[in-house]
């Protein structure tokens, strides 16, 4: 392991998990525990030597972790209790990351499931108490399913269960919304869709 060699909090954080695509990983399995294959496609872009590479410097490093799965002859990584103390500072770099977010994803690959994390990082900055609700998010094939409740907010894959609404929208007006950067009429106005109860969203989303 490199070192920056100063008795430094930041300078021995950066050294376990300051290496290109390292952090990325971690987002990958604070979504979900997985398979190196499903790292491979959740991380586009990276080689898989290099991920390799990474996953044994983190294991060493004890951020995460080697597991069996249920079936009992599959790997799958997770994040280690330690490791998972890396979601509140990976939420606040993706707070600050907000204006870096409004120009859209231009040629830049993007994954639905990354809003699991960005979109209740985004509300819980800046929303108080909300009313209870279950919100739907389309985005292009896939929908998730945004819960609203007294504690917090999480965006899962859709259950299947009643939404209280639907947002159809593009990626980048759900960011927008969630970091308070568009208002829901301005969202309408640049093609976002709500079917059910308009009310509902506009209380997630309120300022």
């Amino acid at each position: 392991m490199r070192s920056y060699g100063q008795y430094c909090g930041l300078a021995r954080s950066l050294e376990v998990v300051g290496d290109r695509w390292n952090l990325l990983i971690v987002r990958q399995l604070l979504l979900a525990p997985a398979r190196y294959r499903d790292l491979i496609e959740g991380l586009p872009g990276i080689a898989t030597n290099l991920l390799a590479d990474r996953l044994r410097d983190l294991e060493a490093s004890g951020v995460i972790e080697r597991r069996l799965t249920g079936t009992g002859n599959t790997v799958e990584y997770a994040l280690t209790p330690w490791g998972a103390q890396l979601r509140e500072p990976i939420e606040g770099l993706i707070r600050w990351s907000t204006p870096l977010m409004t120009s859209g994803p231009g040629t830049d690959t993007f994954r639905p499931e990354w809003l699991a994390l960005a979109v209740p990082a985004l509300l819980a900055a800046r929303v108080g108490d909300r009313p209870c609700a279950t919100i739907g998010l389309e985005i292009g094939e896939r929908t998730f399913q945004l819960r609203s409740a007294r504690t917090g907010f999480e965006v899962a894959p859709h259950d299947g269960g009643e939404l209280d609404a639907t947002v159809s929208a593009d990626p980048a007006f759900i960011l927008g919304l969630a970091a308070g950067a568009l208002s829901v009429d301005d969202a309408l106005a640049l093609g976002l869709r709500i079917d059910g109860d308009e009310s509902v969203v506009r209380s997630a989303f309120a300022a």
